[in-house]
């Protein structure tokens, strides 16, 4: 492990984004008929190893039902404006229209509408009826006050995320989740994140998560780093958490907790390396905001944009490349790795020899600092 010095009192570890690796062919290839991109997680099986990230400008309950019968799993943003206003159109055709400059300001007062127990039932009922699977997805400090109406609606899977979870949250003012103790009282597969190291990620598995979510910061929408100073370059926090995985499948006498990377996957090379450096499955937001059918239209914002006191993402411009079912399976329009995002899973895995998921993580990966490929 590399350490650099920063100056005489601080050192600090050579880390890599996705721009800085490459994978090498092995001397197998496959046909890519011969491909699975099955991703099973407890005892569910999709066909996408692809999450929707629960975001407004990405999913509402239709894009959800839409997603899932594409072979995916679209998680809805239990805290945005489905579960905050009976019909949002109107209001998320005004964030998108908005300038720039007022965007934040704006997005703040809409989002000030208290989430109604009755709407997330709505919401998630109105998924369960089109006969996909239903995600909903809550923050930390949201999850002790909704999530007996979440259970109650019923959910097949559940996510807590956030931009950092941890599974030892401290507080003098307020009882923190136990994350432990909710998780094992639930009947539902729970996922949970972000994390970006190896010893955060490890206690999250030791607390009875089905997956972690791996990413702080990264997204498109995100200013979390300038804002903060808090990053983390995601090949490298995906192989960390992909070696806790490891651990904890020895440490727990066989369990497996699903690796889920989250953030910074704007491209399909994005999503490959990803699951070469040892996720399971990808979390999109931007990739999928670009859809022309998706909510945003071409524009995109998350949870951080809205913050009440220290907004941490923008209302940012995507723009658009073609519908969703476009963007999953093409025919691409672009060579820049917006479409077709399936084909080219599957087409790197063929190139290098690989038929599934798990056999793909362990593809021969290079650094290669000075090609951003």
């Amino acid at each position: 492990m590399e350490h650099l010095e920063i100056g005489r009192a601080k050192r600090a570890r050579r880390v890599y984004s996705f721009d800085d690796v490459a994978i090498v062919p092995s001397r197998r290839t496959r046909d890519r008929e011969d491909v699975s991109t099955q991703w099973r997680i407890d005892a569910f099986t999709f066909e996408l190893p692809f999450l929707a990230a629960p975001m407004d400008s990405v999913m509402s309950p239709a894009t959800a039902i839409a997603f899932g019968r594409f072979g995916g799993l679209g998680v809805l943003d239990l805290e945005g404006l489905w579960t905050r206003y009976d019909d949002p159109a109107s209001l998320i055709d005004e964030i998108v229209d908005l300038p720039p400059h007022e965007a934040t300001a704006r997005m703040q007062a809409i989002y000030e509408a208290p989430i109604r127990s009755e709407l997330i039932a709505a919401r998630l009922g109105e998924i369960r009826a089109a006969g996909v699977p239903v995600a909903g997805a809550l923050s930390p400090q949201r999850t002790q006050e909704f999530y007996n109406d979440v259970i109650t609606a019923g959910v097949d899977l559940f996510v807590i995320r956030g931009t950092t979870v941890s599974a030892e949250h401290v507080s003098r003012t307020a009882e923190p989740l136990n994350l432990k103790q909710f998780i094992y009282e639930l009947d539902v597969p729970v996922i949970v994140g972000g994390a970006a190291t190896y010893t955060a990620a490890l206690h999250l598995m030791r607390t009875g998560a089905a997956g972690v979510l791996v990413g702080f910061g990264g997204g498109a929408a995100s200013t979390t780093r300038r804002v903060l100073g808090i990053h983390a370059p995601m090949a490298t926090a995906v192989a960390d958490v992909a070696g806790a995985r490891r651990d904890y499948l020895d440490e727990s006498g066989g369990r497996y907790v699903h690796v889920i990377a989250d953030g910074g996957l704007g491209n399909s090379g994005e999503i490959v390396k990803a699951i070469a450096s040892g996720a399971d499955a990808v979390m999109l937001g931007a990739a999928l905001a670009r859809a022309t059918d998706a909510p945003g239209r071409g524009r995109h914002w998350g949870a951080e944009a809205r913050h009440d006191r220290l907004p941490r993402g923008n209302r940012v411009e995507v723009g658009t490349v073609g519908s969703m079912e476009e963007i999953l399976f093409g025919p691409a329009r672009h060579a820049d790795g917006t479409s077709n995002l399936i084909g080219a899973l599957r087409h790197a895995m063929a190139t290098t020899g690989y038929v599934d998921l798990k056999e793909f993580q362990r593809a021969e990966m290079i650094v290669s600092p000075t090609t951003h490929a």
